[in-house]
């Protein structure tokens, strides 16, 4: 018999993350390494943790192999635990059949048992693919001063830029009268997060109608939020202040590294206070040769440098060999980028190597970011163009144009 927990987090984590090309042609977006040594999950995971929340059911859909296999029994995050800790939960057969996941409130929906057996009196949903840190707690606090029956956590955002996102119109005491998905001409600047704080029962209740009806996209923007507005349930608005990155493009998980850079960078990894917890592997210190050059530069355990490394995010095991040049890029695991190799301007996933003399991507100032998949040999002296996004097959095909 399991007994009562207060609050059953469950994070989304099934999504395919089709705009970031080939870094998730093998792998759901949330396992994509970030940080140089951390997955974009850990985040959300770590904020659990810290907030208090120990059951979190994680949602695999896509490519899940790897994220698996990441997450394991929740060890690393402290959620391998005896009652609770964190749960894969895919997809699976069913008495009646089974389905994919069809949306984020099917998905939940599908998991109402999971929920159930800790019978919460809350169900707080997440994302796994933001970058930020949060107290799940102090918006479960808000929540409960206001005896909300849903309560989303909004962001502002410019005005200018307020279109791209989904919009809350609130009253002056916090409260939700509206939600524009996307709107034209916003009427405030209060962006959903896609972090909701649900009374259980509520959830089940609109989860169960929403299933019901063939009409419905099963998602929680488009059906669940505005069936309880109108439905005239309590829902308020809870404001976040700190860093938000939604890294669901390249350019925004190349920033996204970049604000970890400097001596005060934009977002800290470092706050004792916040851990960002993670599965690392067991990698040696980096080392550094005697002529090598390292400027304001991320450079994780297991590296080898002896070329020059320039505003960049290095992962374990990543190798700058002498006279190669490294600049303004996010190298993922196990990379070797060879002798007099140039890669400039650009994210290259784990596991390439880079040959003698190539010349990667090109000035941040004059081009875009150039995306390299992983696990590709780029042979000696290969031109890859600013940016380009190369793969098995664009690789195969510019080697083969260059040797006619």
């Amino acid at each position: 018999m399991f007994k009562k927990k207060e609050c059953v987090a469950m994070l989304l984590a099934g999504g395919q993350g089709s705009r970031l090309y080939t870094l998730t042609e093998k792998t759901a977006k949330p396992a994509v390494v970030f940080g140089g040594k951390y997955r974009i999950i850990d985040f959300t995971l770590s904020n659990c943790v810290n907030s208090g929340i120990d059951t979190v059911g994680v949602l695999t859909q896509y490519q899940p192999l790897v994220l698996n296999e990441y997450i394991g029994n929740g060890q690393p995050w402290d959620l391998d635990k005896t009652y609770g800790g964190a749960m894969v939960l895919p997809p699976y057969q069913r008495q009646k059949g089974a389905d994919w996941y069809s949306g984020t409130a099917n998905a939940i929906y599908q998991n109402i048992d999971f929920i159930a057996r800790y019978d919460p009196d809350y169900v707080l949903i997440l994302s796994g693919d933001h970058i930020y840190k949060m107290d799940y707690y102090a918006m479960l606090d808000y929540h409960k001063k206001n005896n909300a029956d849903c309560t989303i956590a909004v962001i502002d955002v410019p005005l200018a830029e307020a279109s791209r996102f989904g919009i809350m119109n609130t009253n002056d005491d916090g409260s939700i009268y509206q939600f524009e998905e996307k709107p034209k001409e916003p009427k405030s600047t209060k962006a959903s997060m896609g972090i909701y704080i649900f009374n259980k029962q509520k959830l089940f209740d609109y989860l169960t109608a929403d299933e019901a009806d063939p009409n419905s996209s099963k998602d929680f923007g488009k059906n669940i939020i505005p069936a309880m507005l109108e439905g005239g349930e309590r829902m308020f608005a809870y404001p976040f202040s700190g860093y938000w990155k939604d890294v669901g493009t390249i350019s925004s998980l190349w920033e996204a590294n970049m604000d970890l850079l400097g001596e005060q960078p934009v977002f800290n990894l470092k706050e004792p206070s916040w851990r960002i917890y993670s599965r690392n592997s067991t990698e040696p210190p980096h080392y550094t040769g005697d002529n090598s050059i390292i400027v304001n530069s991320l450079i994780t355990e297991g590296c080898e440098i002896y070329g020059r490394v320039e505003n960049s995010v290095l992962s374990n095991g990543v190798t700058v060999e002498a006279g190669a040049v490294v600049k303004d890029s996010v190298i993922m695991e196990g990379t070797v980028i060879k002798s007099g190799a140039v890669v400039n301007y650009t994210v290259m996933d784990g596991n390439t190597v880079v040959g003698c003399g190539c010349s990667v991507g090109g000035s941040k100032e004059n081009g875009e970011i150039t995306l390299v998949g992983g696990g590709l040999k780029i042979p000696d002296g290969t031109v890859i163009e600013p940016g380009k996004m190369i793969n098995e097959s664009s690789l195969k095909e510019l080697t083969e144009k260059e040797d006619k």
